[in-house]
C-alpha cells in the first residue's frame, strides 16, 4: 500500500479522535544523514538525491542528534552505521522521546538483539547489507507509513487512557460524596454536575476538588 493511501485509511480509522495529522511527504524528502564516514555518507548522498531526497544535514553520529533534528526538522533520519552502540542508541531514543521522527537504519549488524534495540529506540525499518539504490525510497515510503500508524495508535492510546482517567476520577467522587451525604449514585453525579455548571467547570476538574477535599480532610477516599 502506498504511504498516501496509508495515511488516508488511518485518517478515516481515526476520524473520531480529535488528532492533528501531518500529511505524508509527496515529493522530496528531507533527510538527515547520519554517518561516520564521509566518503560514504557522499556516496549515500548522491543516490538520496536520485530517488528525490534532499540531504539537509550530514551528520556524525558522536553529535547531539535531537540537537540536529530541531535545527534541520528533516522528514526523515537515515542512519548508515556498521555496528549500532548503545550510545547510538541512547542519542536516538531522545530523538523520539522529544521530537519523533521516521528513522530507518542501514548497518552491517544482523543480530537479533541489536535490531530489538534499535526498534525500541525509534527505529522505523532496519536493512542489513547496506544501501541499494533500487531499493532506498521504497523502504523510506514505508518506514513513514510504518511510523505514522504507530504515532496515530499511540495517540489514540493516550485519548483511551486520558478518557478512563476520567471516568474513574469522577467514579471516586461520587462514591465519596455517597458516603458523605449518604446519597445514591444519580443524586451524586447531579451534585457534581450542578456545581460544574454553577462554577463554568468540567465535571471532572469538580470531581477532583471533591478528591483533593476528601484528601486533605482525611474524609474516605
Amino acid at each position: 500500500m502506498q504511504p498516501q493511501r496509508e495515511y488516508l485509511k488511518l485518517k478515516a480509522i481515526f476520524s473520531h479522535i480529535d488528532i492533528p495529522l501531518t500529511e505524508i511527504p509527496t515529493g522530496k524528502l528531507k533527510v538527515m544523514l547520519i554517518d561516520e564516514a564521509r566518503e560514504r555518507s557522499e556516496s549515500i548522498a548522491a543516490i538520496l538525491k536520485s530517488v528525490d531526497c534532499e540531504v539537509v544535514a550530514n551528520v556524525n553520529p558522536k553529535h547531539d542528534l535531537l540537537e540536529q533534528v530541531e535545527r534541520y526538522q528533516p522528514d526523515i533520519v537515515i542512519i548508515d552505521i556498521d555496528l549500532p552502540d548503545r550510545d547510538m542508541l541512547e542519542n536516538l531514543r531522545s530523538v523520539q522521546s522529544n521530537t519523533p521522527r521516521p528513522m530507518v537504519m542501514f548497518s552491517q549488524d544482523d543480530d537479533g538483539y541489536t535490531i530489538r534495540r534499535a526498534v525500541e529506540a525509534g527505529v522505523s525499518a532496519y536493512v542489513v547489507d547496506g544501501v541499494q539504490a533500487a531499493r532506498v525510497r521504497p523502504v523510506l515510503d514505508a518506514a513513514i507509513a510504518t511510523f505514522d500508524r504507530y504515532q496515530l495508535l499511540q495517540k489514540q492510546l493516550d485519548v483511551t487512557r486520558l478518557e478512563l482517567d476520567k471516568r474513574n476520577k469522577i467514579e471516586r467522587a461520587k462514591g465519596i460524596l455517597m458516603k458523605q451525604r449518604g446519597i445514591d449514585d444519580k443524586q451524586a453525579y447531579e451534585f457534581m454536575r450542578k456545581a460544574a455548571m454553577d462554577h463554568r467547570l468540567k465535571v471532572v476538574d469538580v470531581a477532583q476538588r471533591v478528591i483533593d477535599a476528601a484528601e486533605l480532610l482525611g474524609g474516605p477516599v
